[in-house]
């Protein structure tokens, strides 16, 4: 298959929600000159200053050395720029929460999808979810690095359980926390499929298949966005809400 670039449109968008007092999530969309694209999605923690800063900090550090790339050579260069600089912030924000008290136990989700020619490379340390839609389903292509699904994939309890879960909400991984990081890195084959970037503050408050029904709209992408969002704050907006979402312009490899 000859290596290709896809021609896209792209938006997103961070929201404070209903119930929270300040926004630590944070979303970014980069392209450059060879068609590459950079997506993030973050969802800081550790309560207002901490949260938002580590969040902020994620972004600025991929965003400063993908702007500072002339080129990718290949896959593995890809891997290889996501992995040094999400260990890099780590160790920064590590050790920051460490030097000092008020930063003490900040850290970040943070979920990353790099288009490279004909191949999606897709970065993971937390809850935040990457979904592929295509043609036919929408699927979620991340794994969700929390307590309970720990628990669910152990056997330990049914899906149903997860949702009301009292330790729905802990995560066994984030950026910042720990003194190394541990961040899973895929690489699939990509045809064009439409790419979306979330935070827990969506797909709690919004079901797959209602996402699903508003990504194919024949809205723009600004729109559609915009449309998650709201209908997220109208089913209560218990969380923030960030969202990247990516669609190619041309669709005929979908």
């Amino acid at each position: 298959m000859k290596n290709m670039s896809y021609n896209g449109t792209f938006s997103y968008k961070k929201d404070i929600g209903k119930v929270r007092l300040t926004n630590e999530d944070e979303a970014k969309i980069l392209v450059n000159s060879s068609n590459n694209v950079l997506m993030i999605v973050c969802d800081g923690m550790g309560g207002a200053n901490k949260g938002d800063y580590a969040s902020k900090a994620v972004i600025n550090t991929l965003q400063e050395a993908f702007i500072n790339r002339k080129r990718f050579y290949n896959v593995f260069d890809v891997i290889h720029f996501l992995h040094r600089n999400l260990r890099k912030i780590n160790k920064e924000l590590y050790k920051t929460g460490d030097e000092n008290k008020f930063y003490k136990g900040m850290g970040t989700t943070a979920v990353i999808a790099f288009i490279y020619k004909n191949k999606l490379i897709v970065a993971n340390a937390g809850d935040s979810r990457c979904y592929l839609l295509n043609k036919k389903e929408m699927k979620q292509i991340t794994e969700d690095e929390t307590y309970v699904n720990y628990l669910y994939n152990s056997g330990q309890i049914a899906q149903e359980e997860i949702k009301s879960h009292p330790d729905r909400h802990v995560l066994i991984n984030a950026i910042g926390v720990y003194p190394s990081l541990s961040v899973d890195i895929k690489v699939h084959k990509y045809r064009g499929e439409t790419i979306l970037l979330c935070s827990d503050g969506l797909f709690n408050n919004v079901n797959v298949p209602d996402i699903e029904n508003i990504l194919r709209t024949e809205d723009d992408t600004i729109t559609k966005v915009e449309s998650l969002i709201s209908v997220a704050n109208y089913n209560g907006g218990s969380d923030n809400i960030s969202i990247a979402l990516w669609e190619t312009i041309n669709d005929s490899y979908k």
